[in-house]
């Protein structure tokens, strides 16, 4: 149920490293580039020569697209 799900969600934001491609609750595709403010934002590369700095509890997933 629920609570599965909230742990679920906590195993993957603890698990989160560079490289991962992700998805975040507003729906940016984006690939990690690192972590700040003591691992609680991520860095995302969205594009060529752009980044986003998100909360890492906006992260709602792994993107599974492969390339």
């Amino acid at each position: 149920g629920d609570v599965y799900k909230r742990q679920e969600h906590k195993q993957l934001l603890e698990n989160l490293k560079k490289g991962d491609k992700v998805i975040t609750s507003g729906g940016i595709h984006g690939t990690i580039a690192g972590f700040k403010e003591n691992n609680s934002v991520v860095i995302l590369t969205v594009d060529k020569n752009v980044k986003l700095a998100v909360s890492k509890s906006a992260i709602s997933g792994l993107s599974n697209s492969k390339g």
